[in-house]
């Protein structure tokens, strides 16, 4: 017990990086999951509405993927010093959830030239084009048939250490992980929580701990990766049916809330520590996607449904200004626009 202690200490000390994520299941199979993006920098967001027929390339300089988007999303894209732009969240017209959080522990191994590559700016993208279910996803990264390639963080010299989770209409979930050179997968309906450090294996030996201490009694309250993993693991295990929709939806983003990490002074030992930017819940039964940015008052949403997705349908976008007044259904503010460039690698 002793060394186990030794070791959530270490965790807690160490990681201390940014993002969570939730899903739940609720009994009448309503599916919900809820992520916050944590960041040093509040980067410019906008929500992209792509529709099927895209053909993109992998951005790679060697053997890039090439793929056509067999269906339709809904993605929030960064972009950084005007044209560094990259896919961290969104949701396809089937329902499939994909979501990029940070991890420290990522090693992507060296670049295979002979397996297709795609740049880390649009693996979110890649996923929610060509696949409708998180078996598809598995089944299909688990044969090594691409390769993510890390493109660099703007205004930094580090690559982008991420991992990403997967969701689907059944409550399907995966965590994909890139350790020493190879891609793990943890793949269960149970898989309901990820932040980022340590290692998800490690995530649940953690949870198993506090759950034998019980979180009506105590649970860690720093904003640390490991604390929030926790917490968000009991407030989503010990949550009450709700009697409708909006109390369902309500009570997914309280938890995904109590998760994030308020506005406070960044500690110059811990730059990895960093302020909760926006929130989004995406309904995956009924195809709506809510968006909380954390320096405005209101919640705004999109209906996938009264989307065109159809092949040669424009690709249109809503930019969020967090100090607007957005709120309710915004699908009517998606304007026209030119299909967006990811970041590449460099060559």
């Amino acid at each position: 017990m002793r060394a186990l202690l030794l070791v959530i200490l270490l965790f807690t000390l160490h990681n201390a990086e940014a993002c969570t994520r939730v899903l739940h299941v609720f009994k009448n199979n309503l599916v919900v999951t809820a992520r916050s993006m944590d960041w040093y920098i509040r980067y410019p967001s906008t929500i992209w509405k792509f529709p099927r027929g895209i053909t993109r390339e992998g951005l790679v300089p060697t053997n890039p993927a090439k793929w056509t988007s067999q269906y339709g999303s809904v993605v929030v894209v960064q972009t950084a010093n005007g044209d560094q732009s990259a896919a961290v969240d969104g949701i396809n017209e089937k329902g499939l959830v994909a979501n990029l959080l940070y991890l420290t522990e990522t090693d992507y191994g060296e670049r295979n030239p002979a397996i297709p590559g795609v740049a880390s700016s649009l693996y979110v993208q890649f996923i929610l084009d060509n696949f409708a279910s998180v078996k598809e996803v598995v089944d299909y990264l688990n044969g090594n048939h691409v390769q993510i390639v890390p493109v660099p963080i703007p205004n930094s010299e580090h690559l982008p250490t991420v991992h990403f989770s997967v969701s689907d209409k059944t409550g399907d979930s995966a965590i994909i992980e890139f350790l020493d050179g190879k891609v793990v997968i943890h793949h269960s309906k149970d898989y309901q929580v990820m932040t980022n450090s340590p290692i998800f294996e490690r995530q649940l030996a953690l949870t198993a701990y506090w759950e034998e201490v019980g979180g009506h009694k105590f649970l860690p309250g720093t904003r640390n990766s490991a604390d929030r993993f926790v917490r968000a693991s009991f407030y989503n295990k010990a949550l009450p049916e709700p009697g409708n929709y909006r109390e369902a939806i309500a009570s997914l983003m309280s938890i995904i809330r109590n998760a994030s990490s308020p506005y406070g002074r960044p500690d110059p030992e811990k730059p990895n520590i960093s302020t909760t930017i926006w929130r989004v819940l995406a309904d995956q039964t009924n195809l709506i996607y809510y968006y909380e940015s954390t320096i405005s008052l209101n919640v705004f949403w999109i209906d996938l449904k009264k989307m065109d997705f159809s092949e040669g349908s424009s690709v249109t976008a809503l930019e969020v200004v967090d100090e607007a007044d957005m709120y309710g259904n915004v699908n009517k503010f998606f304007k026209p626009r030119k299909t967006i460039q990811f970041a590449p690698v460099p060559k």
